[in-house]
């Protein structure tokens, strides 16, 4: 069961439309699956590394490092694996061991990193799941509360602020971009 979704109303009716689907639709999940894995995991291994490697306490940097960690995203079908390095979080190739999973499903993911949603209230609705070493799940969910994270607005990934954003870095701007 998913939360509800941000809606858009008419003033006409009251009937809403969703702006996002709650799950990855089936074609696109299939599409994801036969992806290769590591460029998706060199990718989750950069955010996490800008967001999080520098405020990483150190005994939580002791307890998670070289531990094989994934995140799995239930409806897209796709993994991601990494490793703490002792410096900065590393992609890996995908191994049948791991000691830590996160699973959930890409909306929900996507709400935890808005803040819109408690990872709590996700685990406890079976939305969120850990699987391998507990105390290890404990530890990062903790740190991960305690951490000051930035909040995912993706507002900010538009292209027309994308764009405005490359033009305030290059001399001369880009034609047509507006700040």
């Amino acid at each position: 069961m998913h939360s509800p979704v941000s809606t858009v109303s008419s003033h006409a009716s009251t009937a809403s439309v969703p702006l996002f689907p709650t799950t990855v639709p089936a074609p696109v999940a299939a599409l994801l699956s036969r992806l290769p894995a590591f460029p998706g995991s060199a990718l989750l291994t950069t955010a996490l590394n800008v967001s999080i490697a520098r405020q990483l306490p150190s005994d939580v940097g002791a307890l998670l490092l070289n531990k094989r960690l994934r995140i799995r995203v239930t409806d897209a079908r796709v993994t991601f694996d990494f490793t703490w390095t002792g410096g900065a979080f590393a992609p890996r190739a995908r191994h049948a061991e791991i000691d830590l999973c996160i699973s959930a499903s890409a909306h929900d993911f996507l709400r935890l990193a808005q803040r819109q949603e408690d990872p709590d209230t996700l685990f406890f609705n079976r939305r969120l799941s850990m699987e391998g070493d507990t105390e290890l799940g404990l530890v990062v969910k903790n740190t991960l509360d305690a951490l000051e994270l930035p909040v995912l607005d993706l507002q900010q990934w538009a292209p027309r602020q994308v764009l405005a954003r490359l033009a305030a870095l290059r001399p001369g701007g880009f034609p047509g971009a507006r700040p």
